[in-house]
């Protein structure tokens, strides 16, 4: 089972529209991850009309439209493997710790809101992913997204993808 992770995409703010290089990956996931700061419901509504199976959760920049079709916290069996999806975690220091605290019944936590990526695992075996964010680089040198593999009640095949750098918009520096 191939799978996208997506956060943070904030459009149209951050950009008009999704890099055609996370758009190409859309057909070849078997389900789509997202961990919320869409900040537009068209940016939903495209994930929705072009993934098998989308699994989002709302951010705290998601409106009335939005959380009124998200949940903030979602869960589904993948594989045999028990994910979540959760926007916001808190800090970084202590985060294994909490989000094992928090959500003890999953395996792997797809989250959000930095826009760094993240890949970790707690004491407790909970693998904690952030794909950082495909729109909004913030202190990163790229956007990002990730993909993954389930096979054999596993998680394989985590990687982070970089795209390209996007011109710089008229009158920013």
């Amino acid at each position: 089972m191939r799978l996208l992770l997506v956060s943070d995409t904030h459009l149209p703010r951050r950009a008009k529209e999704l890099p055609a290089p996370l758009l190409a990956e859309l057909p070849r996931a078997d389900v789509v991850l997202h961990a919320g700061d869409w900040a537009d419901t068209a940016a939903l509504d495209l994930l929705q009309s072009r993934s098998r199976r989308l699994i989002g959760v709302y951010g705290n920049n998601d409106g009335p439209g939005l959380r009124a079709r998200l949940p903030e916290v979602a869960r589904a069996d993948l594989g045999g493997l028990r994910f979540g999806v959760v926007h916001e975690t808190g800090p970084a220091r202590g985060r294994e710790a909490r989000c094992a605290a928090r959500f003890p019944d999953l395996d792997v936590l797809v989250f959000g809101h930095s826009h760094i990526p993240w890949d970790t695992t707690a004491p407790t075996g909970l693998r904690l992913l952030n794909p950082g964010s495909p729109t909004d680089r913030r202190r990163q040198s790229h956007c990002t997204y990730m993909t993954a593999t389930v096979a054999g009640g596993r998680l394989t095949a985590v990687e982070l993808h970089r795209l390209p750098r996007r011109p710089a918009r008229r009158g920013s520096r």
